[in-house]
């Protein structure tokens, strides 16, 4: 955040440099300005460093910041004008403060020179104190009546610009005054002139909010800044109806009902006190959405409390935010809560995938052996050779799923309902379809081969292999969820897929060749004829998925409801 212009009764004077390092310069319309030359905006810088909680330090050459961004953004431009805080502090020592509140919207400060002087210094919301003083100071440092339409029409242009606009006003206190009150601020007191403070939207910010629309998500701006401020910044961040803003005081005449009505429709709430975002997190509950809620102030503690997600920053969060929320943004980049997001769902598809992937073995496994039961079979695979094929081959595969990257397009669909459940009839019915296809492999070549005079050693050992090549392929197959895994490069996407896919294989061959394993395990040598045989099975069972995924998602394309169109 910075400051880039300082609006006097006369003029307007524009701060040169970005950020937090003290390096810029003032100027008028052409000419560059020494501030000691204007008392009025001398002043202005003096107030807005005493009435002030926040430091500018440089700790081995680099600037640390501590306090709220836009009180260390006035430190910064006192700077540039040579006004040093540790000074200025030194020289008028605080004596009291009115600390900043969301309801009175300013901070006062009473500070006492060494020359037996006494001060008054307010800094806050421009309506506040433009309602609250009688008196303006001129270039030359004299008083004269306030002007509210020129200020009222200058105040519109800076927050229409999508500036942050705060006013500075002072008075004298009386002689060794001690305490500071409300009262000592309703008289008597002038206006210094405003601030203009820039803090542009991050371009990564802006495609983050447009990640979410893509995603379903809602995104609400709850700002106290002008509103004119606050629809200029929601135009910059592309938010839908950024033109609509809705203040503090107009949401005070809904009612809880009306309320809930509006705040679909309403992303911009401008000039909100903290009781308005508690408000508004429970209307957004009430409609039934999941509510991520980001927050930095002792004031924004109850509705983080409140909301499903409440979301501290990291860096100028105080204590109190931290403790009421779930999450602390380390870094207090919107742009991150997305990432989060992005992968929240590739975590919950890698976990749907892993249930996909494990129980239709199990299930295809569990049915081969309650054929064979019940049809009073031989059983094609025995059990200590299932438990070789869960315990190996099954878990070292089922681990890639855990390091998948997020699928293409995880960003485009909707969020899921809260009322769905993970084993839902989608899934049920993939279980069912891929348990009754590993059925089929496994008996099919164990019946097969003893058709063609293998032994039932040699035989198990086929239906085994069988069964551990169409995990391979099933694999491959359920790594995408909702796209089709056609592609070369969808089959890349993973080093952690081929390197299980190389050790499961070597495990497999050791299965089938090792003179220990086949004395354990009651297996045979396999041929190159089989391996083939095996080969086409794994293809043809992923095959006959890729179609059923691709008939599908025609499906449910097909059952979407279409957009209604008019007439007339």
């Amino acid at each position: 955040m910075t400051v880039t212009g300082i609006l006097t009764a006369e003029e307007l004077i524009r701060v040169t440099g970005v950020g937090y390092t003290p390096d810029g310069e003032f100027y008028t319309t052409e000419n560059k300005l020494e501030i000691e030359t204007l008392p009025t905006v001398e002043w202005l810088l003096k107030a807005a460093v005493l009435c002030n909680d926040a430091s500018l330090d440089l700790v081995e050459s680099e600037w640390k910041i501590t306090g709220d961004p836009m009180e260390v953004a006035l430190l910064t431009a006192a700077c540039k004008a040579d006004l040093v805080a540790d000074a200025l502090n030194t020289h008028y020592p605080r004596q009291d403060v009115i600390p900043f509140d969301a309801e009175h919207r300013f901070m006062a400060t009473l500070h006492h020179d060494h020359q037996g002087h006494d001060f008054i210094f307010v800094k806050g919301a421009p309506e506040r104190l433009l309602a609250d003083c009688h008196w303006q100071q001129n270039a030359k440092g004299e008083n004269q009546p306030l002007n509210l339409n020129y200020w009222q029409q200058q105040l519109e242009a800076l927050a229409a610009s999508g500036q942050r606009v705060l006013a500075v006003a002072m008075k004298p206190a009386n002689a060794g005054q001690q305490e500071l009150n409300f009262e000592d601020l309703k008289q008597d007191l002038v206006l210094l002139g405003l601030l203009g403070l820039m803090d542009p939207p991050r371009e990564e910010a802006i495609v983050a909010i447009k990640a979410c629309h893509g995603a379903g998500i809602q995104v609400k701006m709850i700002t106290g800044d002008h509103a004119a401020t606050a629809s200029a910044i929601a135009g910059q961040l592309a938010l839908k109806n950024s033109e609509r803003v809705m203040t503090g005081a107009e949401l005070n005449e809904l009612d809880d009902e009306a309320l809930r009505q509006k705040v679909e429709t309403i992303s911009v709430f401008a000039r909100t006190s903290p009781e308005h975002k508690l408000r508004l997190v429970s209307a957004l509950q009430a409609n039934q959405h999941i509510v991520a809620m980001t927050g930095d102030g002792v004031n924004d503690a109850p509705a983080l409390k409140r909301a499903d997600v409440g979301i501290a920053m990291g860096r100028s969060g105080t204590e109190a935010a931290k403790e009421a929320s779930e999450m602390v943004l380390a870094d207090d980049n919107f742009a991150s809560i997305v990432r989060a997001v992005r992968e929240g769902r590739t975590v919950y598809d890698n976990l749907k995938k892993a249930i996909l992937f494990l129980l239709p073995i199990n299930g295809g496994e569990s049915l081969s052996i309650i054929v064979a039961v019940i049809a009073g079979l031989t059983l094609p695979i025995t059990p200590i050779q299932i438990l070789w094929v869960n315990m190996v081959s099954s878990v070292a595969l089922a681990m890639v799923l855990a390091f998948e990257p997020g699928e293409e397009g995880s960003m485009q669909r909707q969020p899921r309902n809260r009322s769905e459940k993970m084993l839902s009839g989608l899934l049920i019915w993939r279980i069912s379809f891929v348990s009754v296809l590993f059925l089929i492999g496994i008996y099919g070549i164990y019946i097969w081969s003893q058709a063609q005079g293998a032994t039932i050693e040699e035989s198990r050992t086929y239906a085994v292999n069988t069964l551990v090549m169409m995990e391979i392929f099933y694999l491959f197959n359920v790594r995408c969820l909702n796209v089709a895994s056609w592609s070369i490069r969808q089959w890349f996407t993973s080093k952690m897929a081929f390197i299980s896919l190389g050790l499961v294989v070597l495990l497999q061959l050791a299965f089938t060749y090792l003179p220990i394993m086949q004395q354990l395990f009651v297996t045979e040598a396999v041929s190159l004829f089989y391996w083939v045989v095996i080969f086409g099975i794994g293809v043809a069972v992923y095959l006959i998925l890729e179609v059923e995924k691709t008939i599908r998602r025609a499906l449910i394309g097909r059952n979407v409801t279409q957009p209604s169109t008019s007439t007339g």
